[in-house]
């Protein structure tokens, strides 16, 4: 068993996320039925997945076996495996891979996935700091992304772009009001899906974002409290400068001066926008050097050999599984034990 591929089940929450998760030397199974359900769209079409990403119908997802579940929403940990799973399935070690701060309360929610012979994934190590996790084991993954090896920054056009999928619909927490604010100020293109509803560009292929964007000057994020978006880190990658606000994860990737510029001051943030407007030599010293950063922090090998050796940790293959009682803040699940 140690010599093979883990057989981990998840469902399909966040495209993005599991085509660089499936980079791990993992196979995924993810299930699938007609209809538009969420997490049980299959494989899909808007990823190149590889020979790993395996589809099950859900109604056949009890005649499989597994090594680990994922779990990825709250619905999927408190009714989707009832619905779907064997009783020996609802026995399979878990992860909880959590992917956004807590919503009910910044500081004082306690997280559902309450286990602690699991492990609660975060992807930032705000994210972390702010959920109370209980007894759960938790590890920080910071994200790893993948770009096209010809795409590069060029920023010629001078209008930032920004990179929200229904912003029209996700209020004040996404950043809509700041961003109507700052466009009255700054020559802004929104993309994603349902775009058009504030005057936008649509969905532009996910395969194809990294060179639709790599024109424009800049990156301009409006999110107030959100996890650190890939949008940025993709963006980052190709050499892109980055404008957003000073809050959450973002305060930890971006540099004034040195990445692209946060603040919590939306004036402050317009001044700095129109001065990339009007420096694109400023522009493309801050993009390579948001390109050298995101290199080293979002590198795909480590992301993936990060998530390999979270499943063997906690399907015990690896070593003995651990009962114990929960980390301190900052302990690692991997202190004191041997490689």
């Amino acid at each position: 068993m140690s010599n093979e591929r883990l057989r981990i089940f998840t469902w399909h929450i966040h495209g993005n996320y599991l085509w660089y998760l499936s980079q791990a030397n993992c196979d995924f199974y993810i299930p699938y039925k007609p209809g538009p359900y969420e997490g049980y769209v299959g494989r899909g079409t808007s990823f190149p997945f590889g020979d790993n990403v395996h589809e099950i119908p859900a109604d056949q997802v009890h005649e499989h076996e597994f090594d680990c579940v994922l779990f990825q929403t709250r619905k999927n940990y408190v009714q989707n495996q009832y619905e779907i799973f064997s009783d020996a399935q609802l026995a399979l070690p878990s992860v909880y891979l959590e992917h956004d701060p807590p919503q009910e309360h910044p500081t004082d929610q306690m997280h559902w996935y309450d286990n602690p012979n699991g492990l609660l994934v975060h992807v930032t190590a705000f994210n972390a700091l702010m959920w109370n996790s209980g007894q759960t084991p938790t590890r920080v993954i910071d994200h790893g992304v993948i770009i096209p090896p010809n795409v590069r920054y060029t920023g010629e056009l001078a209008r930032g772009i920004v990179v929200v999928n229904n912003l029209a619909f996700r209020g004040r927490r996404l950043g809509i009001d700041i961003f109507q604010h700052m466009r009255e100020h700054v020559p802004l293109d929104l993309v994603g899906m349902a775009a058009e509803e504030l005057g936008g560009l649509g969905v532009i292929a996910n395969t194809e974002l990294a060179a639709f964007e790599s024109h424009y000057r800049f990156l301009f994020n409006p999110i107030r409290y959100t996890s650190l978006g890939l949008a940025v880190c993709e963006a980052m990658s190709i050499g892109m400068p980055i404008i957003g606000l000073a809050t959450t994860e973002m305060t930890t990737a971006i540099e004034n001066g040195v990445t692209g510029f946060v603040d919590t001051n939306l004036d402050t943030l317009i001044d700095r926008a129109n001065d990339l407007l009007r420096d694109p030599h400023l522009a493309r010293y801050l993009g390579e050097r948001a390109r050298l950063y995101a290199l080293d922090r979002f590198n795909i090998h480590r992301f993936a050999r990060e998530w390999e050796e979270s499943f063997r940790w906690v399907t015990g293959i690896a070593k003995q599984r651990l009962y114990r009682a929960p980390l301190e803040i900052g302990e690692s699940i991997w202190a004191n034990e041997s490689p």
